[in-house]
């Protein structure tokens, strides 16, 4: 398992990586940056419960993910593979007692938060850890119209004090425009291999 002191803030980015890519690479930097984050955890899954299809093998992905992020405060991990969870609520559940005096914050592109509202337990998570939003190309608008953008709109913390997230009370979220990286796993294996 991946060390964090007490007090520290670690931004989770957690997907199956299939395979990952430089878009993964930068939205982590831009969080670490943005968020106030002092590391972030690469958590690489098993599966994805909303894909038909299962993912390259885990041990693939995560050599993969260790070729594409290289970088001091980032750690790829396969925490939900050891702990055996397979939604991102078991996962947060387990790390907060794991790690009691760790602060998180769940981090994603706004490709998932325009579908946020179909993960299992998403309001538990987003009660649970303040929530990272990164722009993706073109998906700044369905994730700011999303049912969690709507439902959870009075807790939304403006991107220009995205820096207050990290020690934000959960529920609390920030949308941040980035600069863009139209990098996508899904175009990579249209192409038909894991080349960049």
């Amino acid at each position: 398992m991946p060390y964090a002191a007490p007090g520290q803030v670690v931004g989770l980015l957690g997907g199956s990586f299939d395979p990952a890519h430089a878009g993964h690479a930068h939205i982590t930097t831009e969080a670490l940056k943005r968020f106030g984050l002092d590391r972030v955890w690469w958590l690489v899954s098993p599966g994805n419960p909303l894909k038909a299809r299962g993912p390259e093998p885990l041990a693939k992905r995560m050599d993969r993910a260790r070729e594409v992020m290289r970088h001091p405060r980032v750690e790829i991990t396969d925490i939900e593979d050891r702990l055996g969870t397979r939604y991102t609520a078991q996962t947060l559940a387990h790390l907060r007692r794991l790690y009691p005096r760790v602060r998180f914050v769940w981090l994603m592109g706004a490709d998932n938060m325009a579908q946020f509202h179909q993960w299992q337990d998403w309001g538990q998570i987003i009660e649970t850890v303040p929530i990272g939003v990164l722009a993706r190309p073109g998906q700044r608008i369905s994730a700011r119209m999303s049912r969690a953008a709507a439902v959870y709109a009075p807790y939304r913390i403006p991107g220009r004090f995205g820096q207050l997230l990290a020690r934000s009370r959960a529920p609390a979220w920030c949308f941040v425009n980035v600069p863009m990286n139209d990098a996508s796993s899904t175009a990579i294996r249209a192409r038909g291999g894991w080349s960049t």
